[in-house]
């Protein structure tokens, strides 16, 4: 199959403060937000992308963008709402200080596979959707550029997480053990017999080594010489 390369927005005004956003419209990258996404369209620059898929959100629209910017070639670019942040409910707009007092926290905490957020969506269907948006474009670029094929999903941090937790093979509840920062960059691979995940949250780093694609097969016992240079 192809690969998958994972980037968060930015930062934005309402990371900045202390708000949960969620689909809130008008919810734009700030300056830190915007050279950070620039800092990942750098780093991403010399891998030649076949296509880049985005939330709808403003904020994940403009991450694209700075990516774009920084691509030789013209990738496909779509939107899909599948990718879109979860849908917190009432929470969404509230100061992430008064929701850690609410008797919902905890269990978002600890065990997020059995949590409903009032007026909103399941944690459960926001993995459920998002990976499999995730699984599908990767099929479809494979079958149309190859095995070798590298694109980028921009989206946000839960649903990074989400998807990160059924690569990993790892219980939703276990989910909040994964950080993803603002604009960072997390690598997976779904091979024929399963995911590997080549890495998560990195924020710096020489990424050319994916321009020719991932070389998959079997584990290598004992971790293997890596990746090829280009």
């Amino acid at each position: 199959m192809a690969t998958v390369i994972l980037v968060r927005h930015g930062r934005t005004t309402a990371n900045a403060t202390g708000l949960l956003a969620g689909r809130a419209e008008g919810v734009d990258l700030d300056e830190v937000g915007r050279n950070q996404a620039a800092l990942t369209g750098a780093r991403l620059a010399p891998v030649p992308l076949v296509g880049l898929v985005s939330s709808p959100l403003e904020r994940c629209r403009q991450t694209t963008q700075l990516i774009l910017d920084r691509q030789a070639g013209t990738p496909n670019t779509t939107v899909d709402p599948d990718l879109i942040e979860c849908d917190y409910g009432q929470w969404q707009g509230r100061a992430l200080r008064d929701l850690a007092s609410e008797d919902l926290w905890p269990m978002v905490q600890s065990q997020p596979s059995a949590v409903v957020f009032p007026g909103g969506e399941s944690m459960a269907g926001m993995q459920a959707r998002s990976v499999a948006a995730i699984r599908r474009h990767d099929a479809a670029f494979h079958a149309e550029y190859g095995p070798g094929a590298v694109w980028v999903a921009v989206s946000h941090g839960d649903i990074i997480k989400s998807i990160l937790a059924d690569a990993l093979g790892m219980h939703l509840d276990l989910f909040q053990r994964i950080n993803i920062g603002p604009a960072s960059v997390s690598i997976v691979h779904y091979g024929a017999s399963r995911p590997t995940v080549y890495a998560t949250n990195t924020t710096a780093g020489d990424l050319s080594w994916l321009s020719n694609g991932i070389s998959a097969g079997d584990a290598p016992v004992g971790g293997g010489a890596g990746q090829k240079a280009p």
